[in-house]
């Protein structure tokens, strides 16, 4: 298979779908290897890395599409990347349909079958091509809202850990799975006051044992949410349903009773978002100001440390790729249920049903997919 990986053109992100290693892996295995030039500066990988490797070099992403079998991206392919797009041309990337109607309106319009990271599962109930990202943006959440907390960046300019004699921050994080377990951790460890809320007994049960006193576990309900928002110097919405729209946890009516310069950080933007206020932003312009409340909303967090979460994230997503391309999309997917699990688009057809519920579409089966 001929495997094709261009260079990123989100606003500031520097992540990369192929690594070097990941090339060599694929060319090893008797398939051709096309990267963009600059595709991997971002994340401290030089042209010459992938050579090296027997990797080709294309000028253009235009040369790219129109070579390769199958594209190996990061991000959701961006609208100019869309038009590249041919019937029978497999995506592999991140694509988070539910919160974006033109996307898949023009992915399903290319013709081309489109498996999602982010919708890939494994025999544990995970998702395991998203929780490397998760576990870094889960990571950054803290410090990046302790960023905005600042009095500069419009925060109400507390520091997380205090200091003696001086309370440190309030922190609730809503949602206790990969994102808000890795939130948590790097609070705690910042020194700040944790609050985790989840609806899992059992998962609030596992993370009481695990910080062992560090942090205070409570049930999810409104009731708990609106009882902990005056408290908070900032929140943390880390809440996800597999492939469909993020649930709205704070309304725009609660804002009011928080704190003037509290900080909400939501993790779950890709997906639509947690709070009935957020936009998405980018690293370039990250945070603004609803009510007198701080939003930072990026929508590609990672993206900030390129180097750390493109290798995390290839590491992950390398036997896919190379079952898709050793097998071909519907065999690989044929033995593999949870490969299976990440195929949304195919043939003009959305095959995702919590996406074809979010916006309104019809859609068939993955099984159904699969006879086409």
């Amino acid at each position: 298979m001929h495997i094709g990986c261009p260079k990123e053109i989100k606003p500031q992100e520097f992540r990369v779908g192929l690594t070097p290693s990941a090339a060599q892996e694929a060319i090893s295995r008797g398939h051709k290897v096309t990267v963009e030039t600059g595709a991997g500066t971002g994340a401290g990988f030089t042209d010459e890395d992938y050579a090296s490797l027997g990797a080709e070099i294309a000028e253009s992403a235009e040369a790219v599409f129109a070579a390769a079998d199958m594209i190996v991206k990061v991000k959701e392919p961006q609208a100019p990347e869309r038009k590249m797009l041919r019937e029978g041309q497999l995506l592999f990337t991140y694509l988070h349909l539910a919160p974006d109607p033109e996307q898949t309106k023009d992915l399903i319009a290319s013709g081309c079958t489109a498996i999602a990271y982010e919708t890939v599962t494994d025999r544990n109930g995970g998702l395991p091509l998203l929780a490397p990202m998760s576990e870094v943006a889960g990571r950054l959440a803290p410090q990046s809202g302790a960023w905005a907390l600042q009095k500069a960046n419009g925060g109400s300019g507390v520091l997380l850990g205090g200091v003696p004699g001086v309370r440190p921050a309030n922190i609730a994080v809503i949602g206790g799975g990969v994102v808000g377990t890795a939130a948590a951790r790097v609070a705690a460890g910042m020194g700040a006051n944790v609050t985790v809320l989840d609806r899992s007994v059992p998962r609030l049960s596992y993370l009481d044992d695990v910080f062992m006193g560090r942090l205070t576990t409570q049930y999810s309900d409104q009731a708990a949410v609106e009882e902990l928002l005056p408290r908070m110097d900032m929140v943390i919405g880390a809440v996800l349903i597999p492939g469909a729209a993020a649930p709205k946890l704070i309304s725009r009516d609660q804002l009011s009773q928080m704190k003037p310069g509290s900080v909400l950080v939501d993790v779950a933007i890709d997906q639509g978002g947690c709070f009935e206020t957020s936009r998405a932003t980018t690293h370039q312009d990250p945070i603004y100001e609803v009510d007198g409340i701080i939003h930072y909303c990026v929508a590609n967090m990672p993206g900030a440390v390129a180097r750390t979460s493109t290798i995390a994230l290839s590491n992950a997503t390398m036997p896919f790729m190379l079952a898709l391309a050793d097998k071909g999309w519907k065999q690989a997917c044929k033995d593999d249920a949870h490969l299976l699990n990440g195929l949304n688009v195919h043939a003009g057809k959305l095959t995702y049903a919590a996406v074809g519920t979010a916006l309104g579409l019809d859609h068939i089966t993955q099984q159904e997919a699969l006879a086409l």
